[in-house]
């Protein structure tokens, strides 16, 4: 394989541009060409695409977002579209993708497979909900900048002497939620794996309460079916303490990766390159017991992600 196109779709993540750098630099190096699709799929479809040279990666490893730029297509769900960007992909000469996105995005890459085109797909998703991998790149940068956050929320909500909500983003997955609580100190963590039993948030909030705690944060995965407004409202209503809610929204995804996650940016990046390299079938590309893995596409998608129960008992201990 020889000429190869890389691009982000879905939303964007802390890390991506440090996979980007991977492929390109690496592609290079096994000299193969390496087209830069702008704006996914859409831009697939609109012939966004242009050749990347290891000047243009370059000073990029510590910026967040994607210089590709991302977007999601309604029309490459569609025949017409679909079409549309396989003639791209030929008029190109593009013999092989790299996907760098979440779900939706690697399920577009087995649309590809299916018409011929080998994919590689890398988890680019803060949400963490991709069951074939510990970890998706922009995660750990997720996670470090809700623990920031939950800091400064702590000295307004104790010199206040109140509740707060805070709600993270993370679709159905709670993962955010819970490695950000559990390192956070959070009082109590309600995520969609796991019911919410609000009598026992309500008896944990007058127990810290009664001994002479000020304060309580609980933190709310975006995907657990009572809303913050109404987990608010009934808090307040049942403990008599004035409660507020801070929804964190897309900060979550922005600011510079983190070491962790410019390390798992750059290693699955490389893995893809080389497998294109070796005219390899379509793959998801991961870390598993700090190990890169790789599985069928299809077969990766399809796999099911546990709630992590031990860390799950651990947050509820520690609280």
């Amino acid at each position: 394989m020889k000429r190869i196109g890389v691009l982000t779709s879905g939303g964007d993540a802390p890390g991506m541009n440090a996979a980007i750098r991977a492929v390109v630099r690496g592609a290079i190096s096994e000299g193969m060409e390496v087209y830069g699709i702008q704006r996914g799929y859409e831009g697939l479809i609109n012939g966004e695409i242009n050749q990347m040279d290891v000047s243009s990666v370059a000073d990029i490893i510590q910026r967040g977002g994607t210089i590709l730029r991302t977007a999601r297509s309604e029309r490459f769900l569609q025949q017409e579209g679909f079409k549309r960007a396989l003639d791209m992909i030929e008029n190109f000469g593009l013999e092989g993708l790299v996907v760098i996105g979440g779900d939706g995005s690697l399920r577009g890459g087995c649309d590809l497979t299916k018409a011929g085109v080998p994919v590689m797909g890398l988890p680019g998703t803060i949400d963490n909900d991709l069951a074939y991998t510990d970890f998706t790149i922009g995660f750990d940068t997720s996670v470090n900048t809700v623990l920031s956050a939950i800091s400064n929320i702590r000295d307004t909500s104790s010199s206040h002497e109140r509740t707060t909500v805070v709600e993270v983003m993370g679709r159905n997955c709670g993962d955010i939620a819970l490695y950000a609580g559990l390192a956070g100190g959070a009082e109590t963590i309600l995520i969609p794996e796991i019911d919410v039993d609000i009598s026992s948030v309500c008896k944990k909030i007058i127990t810290g309460k009664n001994r002479g705690k000020v304060h309580s944060i609980i933190i709310r995965a975006e995907g657990v079916k009572m809303s913050s407004q109404e987990l608010a409202q009934v808090l307040e209503d049942r403990t008599g303490l004035e409660t507020k809610i801070v929804v964190l929204g897309y900060i979550q995804r922005g600011g510079s990766p983190t070491a962790r996650d410019r390390m798992l940016a750059s290693q699955v990046g490389y893995r893809a390159v080389k497998l294109l390299h070796e005219d390899s079938s379509s793959r998801a590309i991961g870390i598993s017991g700090n190990q890169i893995v790789d599985y069928d596409l299809q077969e990766a998608l399809n796999m099911k992600r546990l709630p992590e129960t031990s860390m799950i008992r651990l947050a509820e201990i520690l609280s």
